[in-house]
């Protein structure tokens, strides 16, 4: 970490239920997993591992967490921004930098108001913990916001990975429940982009010389909530269609993915979408529901501690309460499991460990868990 530094921020620990102190274990016949409650937070979105095994944790309302799973305390992080948390706006995704252990970089995004509209916003601060304790984000940033801001509070998306190779960004922006953005190339609504570290546009971007934003790496998306990358360096996403037709989609650079021209769901009112088809010009999903899932946060596993589950696909469900496996096979997916976990499911991320740790959607005290998911056996 950095060198000790002195600042203003009062120091909160909160003990909780960690992996040190009493975590409760269950075991579900029908499920190959035990679960153990870790923690609870006050509606979580995202979470992150760091490389000493700690973990940042967002909050919708704009709570920054430095949870240590070891023995449950929290630490409440200073320097982030004002966020408008209304409707499905939040402090959102949170991943450190390809390169943390050296530059102790970490990348966050979040919805705000600015001169009476809203958008999606990408920042960027340096991790600083003092010898007392007290941690914020240092120097932080905006380094790219979404195009254009627009009224109302959904479908932000604000989902962060980073290539393989380390070296740029990819930021998916949802269309903010206005449909014709996602297919408007001067918009990057409904648009997964590719950039630099630093936020600009990446070179070399698909479609900048067909007259896009530069920023856009693929666009017709409705409201991106979770994308990776695979071992072999393909970039895996999902997202909620409107009534049935949530997607998982295989990213490729200038594609059109037809939203809302095509969906394999319907209009919320009943009227009808085309639905996917060959030779309609649309990239369609590898794999889509209906009845929905309404999906959130995606991983792609690469542990050792559930082996028969390398190369798949996590995803949290929402309105589903569940737990969905995806199984893939190169550029191929298919559905494989589904499990009943009792509560809107928000993120999905991998432990040190090979674990799976989910976090619930609800508040504090009520469903908004952290829970760790290990072999059964």
């Amino acid at each position: 970490m950095r060198h000790p530094i002195a600042f203003a921020l009062p120091l909160i620990l909160i003990a909780c239920s960690g992996e040190g102190a009493n975590s409760q274990t269950t075991a579900a016949a029908d499920k190959p997993f035990k679960t153990s409650v870790i923690a609870d937070f006050d509606s979580p979105w995202a979470m992150t591992f760091l490389p000493d095994g700690r973990a940042l944790v967002t909050e919708k309302k704009g709570e920054m967490i430095l949870f240590d799973p070891k023995n449950g305390t929290k630490i409440p992080i200073g320097g982030i921004p004002a966020v408008d948390s209304a409707g499905q706006g939040a402090l959102m995704d949170v991943v450190p930098s390809p390169a943390f252990a050296k530059d102790q970089a970490v990348y966050f995004s979040f919805s705000e108001e600015r001169d009476g509209v809203k958008g999606v916003a990408l920042a960027k601060g340096m991790f600083a913990q003092a010898s007392d304790g007290t941690t914020k984000l240092d120097g932080v940033t905006v380094i790219f916001r979404a195009s254009p801001y627009v009224e109302g509070n959904g479908h932000y998306s604000g989902r962060i990975a980073f290539s393989s190779d380390g070296k740029y960004l990819f930021f998916t922006n949802g269309e903010r429940q206005k449909f014709d953005p996602a297919q408007d190339p001067k918009a990057t609504l409904g648009k997964v982009l590719r950039l630099n570290l630093d936020g600009t546009p990446a070179a070399n971007n698909p479609l900048a010389a067909k007259g896009f934003d530069p920023a856009i790496w693929s666009y017709g998306h409705r409201n991106l909530l979770g994308i990776a990358f695979d071992k072999d360096g393909r970039l895996w996403e999902q997202e909620m269609g409107p009534k049935g037709g949530d997607e998982v989609n295989l990213i490729k650079p200038g594609l059109n993915y037809g939203w809302p021209k095509a969906s394999n769901g319907s209009h919320y009112d009943g009227r009808d979408i085309p639905d996917h088809k060959a030779g309609d010009g649309y990239e369609a999903p590898k794999v889509s529901w209906n009845p929905v899932i309404s999906p959130g946060g995606l991983l792609y596993y690469s542990g050792t501690l559930f082996p028969q589950w390398q190369g798949s696909l996590f995803i949290g469900g929402l309105s589903s309460q569940s737990l969905v496996r995806v199984k893939l096979n190169g550029d191929k997916a298919e559905k494989a499991d589904q499990w009943d976990m009792g509560a809107r499911i928000r993120e999905v991320e991998q432990g040190p460990d090979g674990a799976l740790w989910l976090l619930e959607d609800g508040g504090d005290g009520s469903q908004g868990r952290l829970l760790k998911l290990t072999p059964a056996g």
